[in-house]
């Protein structure tokens, strides 16, 4: 599932900084954390994971390290912020995930680098990416619009989503494509082209003391023609959630 600052535990997280101004000024914040969640992936016959695992984030004027993801943070221009991105993004699947991938190679997640952009426009943010795979397991590009609003109610946030994102013809033949060697009967050989996936999304945070804040992430991600026609996809839509806790000193 796709979403805000950082996918972990099959889910994108929130940030214990969400809500509030970026770090300008010398003073680092960090806080710690742990965050679970579970996708459920669109791959035929797919047995869907829960997964969990421990978050730290850091912050100051320059950077941004959240979970497993880091921002390089880069000069403004007035309302809108320029980042170098980094971020590993748990994708593709083990053979012995499904029946229906057996005989199949495993495709790996990887770490993606790139640039990033944010206009604050003070009815919404509108931000745009475009990563490369650095760990070249696909080769692939993929590029992501998405706008967002938070909506603060007491100690509650809510922030909406929506985006569109954009996977090159590597990424969509290394997850969903069959090689000849991995032929089946009733598997055939599948190349795919490159494809726009749509991502809905909520995000609620709840600071429950000063020091003290849980979330909560749910989103749906609609897949695009390319991957929709693959002999390994059964379903059109992708969804997850995940729920977590940070301690910010």
């Amino acid at each position: 599932m796709a979403s805000a600052s950082a996918q972990t535990a099959g889910t994108k997280t929130t940030s214990p900084n969400q809500g509030t101004a970026e770090s300008e000024s010398g003073d680092s914040k960090w806080a710690i954390g742990v965050a679970g969640g579970i996708n459920n992936k669109v791959y035929r016959d797919f047995d869907s994971k829960a997964s969990g695992l421990p978050l730290l984030t850091y912050e100051n004027k320059y950077v941004h390290v959240f979970g497993p993801g880091v921002d390089v943070k880069l000069p403004s221009l007035g309302p809108v912020s320029f980042r170098l991105r980094g971020r590993f993004i748990g994708e593709g699947y083990e053979a012995s995930d499904s029946p229906f991938l057996q005989g199949m190679s495993d495709r790996d997640s990887s770490f993606w680098v790139g640039g990033a952009a944010t206009w604050r426009t003070g009815f919404a943010d509108l931000s745009a990416e475009v990563l490369g795979d650095a760990m070249g397991n696909s080769k692939g590009t993929r590029a992501k619009l998405q706008i967002d609003r938070r909506f603060a109610s007491g100690s509650f946030g809510f922030t909406p989503r929506l985006a569109a994102e954009w996977v090159d013809k590597k990424y969509v033949n290394y997850y969903y494509g069959v090689t000849p060697g991995e032929v089946l009967a009733g598997r055939p050989e599948y190349q795919g082209d490159s494809t726009v996936n749509t991502e809905i999304g909520l995000r609620i945070d709840w600071r429950v003391a000063p020091r003290h804040a849980v979330f909560l992430d749910m989103g749906a991600t609609r897949m695009g023609s390319a991957i929709k026609n693959s002999p390994l996809v059964e379903k059109d839509t992708q969804s997850g959630f995940g729920i977590g806790y940070f301690y910010r000193f």
